[in-house]
């Protein structure tokens, strides 16, 4: 088939000037003389009646006019189903979050996914770091996602975002408010914290450990959720991703203690197996998420 010169003849009768046709299709205009010369030579006829100044097309330029605006509509047409029937995703999609990402960072991502694909059924399994990591380990998930690190060697990890880390604090509490909080002034303090094996848990940890700060009392509570409003009820203090605490924020009902030297950041990774079969259902979550949160 002479898709090109077919297209080529289309726009030259539509534009009635080689020129302009050339300028249309942004090829030359020694091109366009020459795909007119290849079809007047497939067909054996003439399909412009050519003059020092203007043209018009013959009787069988006419006939082909008409054919070919519907060979190249078929054409164009064939392409797209094709491109579409190997590039339809459909089928299953199972992802391991831990606690933070999956209650909080994920939804939005999962709601974009599934508006672009709705025949995909995602299954999400949230739990703590750990268990994400055994999850894809095992090759019970297509890819995880973690705060933290793994200790599983198996696992490729991937970074994906960063995320903030804040000291949380009810709003009664005597530091709540002040600014360059000293951070020896978190002595003696009781906090609230997740279960060991969460990435949360880790980071909570090293922030009482690297600054020699020895707590009153330690309470834990398996749940994000439960945890800030165990905070929010006057409980403790705790460490939580600000993703966590943004809507308590915006209606003021947890603070955030200003701490004089105070910056966590950590990176969000995703995880997955290098002897898992690299399907387009993940590559296109994949994408989604470099597509959200990396510049």
């Amino acid at each position: 088939m002479y898709y090109g010169e077919l297209k080529t003849f289309i726009a030259v009768v539509e534009e009635k000037n080689f020129t302009k046709a050339a300028q249309k299709l942004m090829i030359s205009q020694p091109s366009v003389s020459l795909h007119i010369k290849n079809l007047e030579k497939e067909f054996q006829t003439a399909l412009l009646n050519r003059s020092p100044k203007h043209f018009t097309t013959t009787p069988t330029g006419d006939i082909l006019y008409q054919r070919a605006k519907q060979m190249v509509f078929l054409y164009d047409q064939a392409k797209s189903e094709i491109y579409a029937h190997h590039h339809y995703v459909k089928g299953e999609l199972k992802i391991a979050a831990s606690f933070t990402i999956g209650e909080y960072i994920l939804p939005p991502i999962l709601a974009q996914l599934i508006k672009a694909y709705p025949e995909l059924n995602v299954d999400v399994m949230i739990g703590n770091t750990e268990e994400v990591s055994e999850r894809v380990r095992m090759l019970q998930a297509d890819i995880g996602l973690i705060e933290g690190h793994t200790g599983e060697n198996e696992l490729e990890i991937q970074p994906f975002m960063e995320d903030e880390l804040c000291i949380a604090a009810p709003n009664q509490h005597p530091l709540a408010g002040r600014k360059n909080i000293p951070i020896n002034d978190l002595q003696n303090e009781a906090w609230i914290t997740r279960e060991k094996g969460s990435g949360t848990r880790e980071y909570l940890d090293h922030v009482l450990a690297s600054n020699g700060l020895r707590p009153k009392s330690m309470m834990t509570i398996s749940s994000n959720q439960g945890v800030k409003e165990a905070v929010i009820s006057g409980m403790g203090l705790s460490v939580l991703s600000r993703s966590v605490l943004q809507k308590d924020l915006a209606y003021q009902s947890i603070s955030v203690l200003n701490v004089k030297g105070f910056a966590l950041k950590r990176k969000l990774s995703y995880i997955q197996s290098p002897i898992m079969e690299n399907t387009k259902n993940k590559e296109i979550f994949i994408t989604l998420l470099k597509s959200n949160f990396q510049s």
